[in-house]
């Protein structure tokens, strides 16, 4: 049967070992399917291969209908927030190490794909966050972020204040060594760390996890994404921000982070029969020890 999708961008995580070996595999079996291939710049100018079309993030928006990612989850997160704006859907081939959303292993790539391609597939759509630093009623900086939005103390400072705020209404004023705000996505990764739940992505809905607070009732709390979440530098010095793996260091007193639901979704495609618990038990380890 001929491919749902007619052209598919290749992205990699170019300076994992093998990645260049991968690439050239997953595309010749592409080619296999009948599939228009083409390589993400920088991945292209980064393995040294040249015997494919290359495109920019913009142009594969425009002119793919599937993005192929073969690395880690911070591979996927890095062009999925860029590709999200132009609704590419999103399949990922791992070559990191957890895999929460790139869900296939390379050895398996074949099997998992040739049923995809035909349309054989469960769509997986995630919103993402909106964050900006505003600074004396001035935006310093904005971003968008997929896992969490993070608010950290110096390196060598003691705790930092922070003032909460939800919707405009005063929460509470915590002293921590910091603050995550976490989607479902994000929820998996450093807000499980720092004790939050984990939220299954169906949930419309956030997790503020307070990092190593100074009152131990200071709990986890789970609020709705359709609200706006405030966060201001109250006291504490060298205190940063980081979206994802983007990052704004030094934040001064009075700085506020505010962050809300994007308007866009990242929209990942698993293998049909593919489940989040399986997911959860099989990264997480839980089935070890069971007979």
């Amino acid at each position: 049967m001929k491919s749902q999708f007619r052209h598919v961008a290749l992205i990699g995580k170019y300076h994992a070992q093998g990645s260049r070996f991968a690439l050239e595999e997953i595309a010749n079996f592409l080619h296999t399917q009948g599939c228009e291939v083409t390589l993400e710049a920088e991945t292209a100018s980064n393995t040294g291969l040249t015997q494919y079309p290359v495109l920019d993030v913009a142009g594969v928006g425009a002119h793919c209908d599937l993005a192929l990612v073969v690395g880690g989850d911070g591979t996927m997160l890095g062009i999925g927030r860029q590709l999200a704006q132009f609704g590419v859907p999103l399949v990922g081939i791992n070559q990191g190490r957890l895999g929460f959303i790139t869900d296939i292993a390379f050895d398996d790539f074949q099997t998992a794909l040739e049923p995809m391609l035909r349309g054989e597939f469960e769509e997986d759509r995630r919103w993402m966050m909106q964050a900006k630093v505003v600074r004396d009623g001035r935006c310093v900086f904005d971003a968008t972020a997929m896992n969490d939005v993070v608010v950290n103390r110096g390196a060598t400072a003691g705790m930092v204040e922070l003032r909460v705020e939800v919707d405009g209404r005063f929460v509470a004023n915590q002293r921590a060594d910091g603050l995550i705000i976490a989607s479902p996505t994000g929820s998996t990764a450093y807000a499980l760390s720092a004790g939050g739940p984990l939220i299954h992505p169906s949930i419309s809905g956030w997790v503020l996890v307070p990092i190593a607070p100074h009152t131990l009732s200071n709990r986890p709390i789970v609020l709705s994404d359709a609200g706006e979440i405030t966060v201001e530098i109250v006291a504490g010095r060298d205190a940063s921000a980081n979206f994802d793996m983007q990052s704004l260091a030094s934040l001064l007193h009075g700085d506020r982070i505010t962050v809300r639901r994007s308007e866009f979704q990242m929209c990942f495609l698993h293998p049909k029969g593919w489940s989040y618990f399986d997911t959860l038990r099989k990264k997480l380890h839980w089935n070890e020890g069971v007979a």
